[in-house]
């Protein structure tokens, strides 16, 4: 860092990535004990650096430089934990079994099983249709529809648990129609 004070660019990268390469060993092995996936661990590795990075100017060079980085690694991983509790009180996970019983028809009613699809996918936004028909009904993978669409994996499975989401709530409102004449006399 005190290299980085006197223009020494290289330094100052050397520096970031033996700080990359320290954290990537001391902190993905704990965050994977906690449940979190290595992705998500790259995540918080990254905004720690991010954080080094766009503080560096508030490092006091008569200090020492551990101290200040474990303070910003300490707050870095509360807002990534607080981040992640936040979304996963939003976040609905549902096996695919079950979420292809909300957009699928039974076998024995092909023909009508499309024309049920899309009069269930009518209650989303377009782009949230679009994920989930490429996805549900046409069997793509994640990567290849973010692929698709020029955006990321995570983007396709957010927009994918809020189609989920919508669809689950406008289930609870729909009435099934009867499936034949002898239900409707039940």
């Amino acid at each position: 860092m005190r290299a980085e004070r006197r223009g020494e660019v290289l330094a100052y990268e050397r520096m970031m990535k033996e700080v990359a390469t320290a954290l990537r060993r001391s902190l993905a092995r704990r965050l994977v004990r906690v449940g979190l996936g290595a992705h998500e661990a790259e995540d918080v590795v990254q905004e720690i650096l991010i954080g080094l990075h766009g503080k560096r100017d508030t490092w006091n060079p008569a200090r020492p430089f551990l101290p200040w980085l474990h303070a910003i690694t300490r707050y870095k991983l509360i807002d990534f934990m607080r981040h992640r509790r936040r979304d996963t009180r939003r976040r609905v996970d549902l096996p695919l079994e079950d979420w292809l019983d909300i957009v699928e028809s039974p076998a024995d009613e092909a023909n009508r099983s499309a024309w049920e699809v899309d009069r269930h996918l009518a209650v989303l936004p377009v782009s949230q249709r679009a994920i989930v028909r490429a996805i549900a009904v046409e069997g793509a993978s994640v990567r290849n529809v973010a692929q698709g669409l020029a955006t990321s994996k995570g983007a396709v499975r957010v927009t994918l648990h809020r189609a989920i989401r919508r669809l689950l709530g406008a289930a609870e409102t729909i009435e099934p129609p009867p499936r034949n004449a002898h239900d409707k006399h039940r």
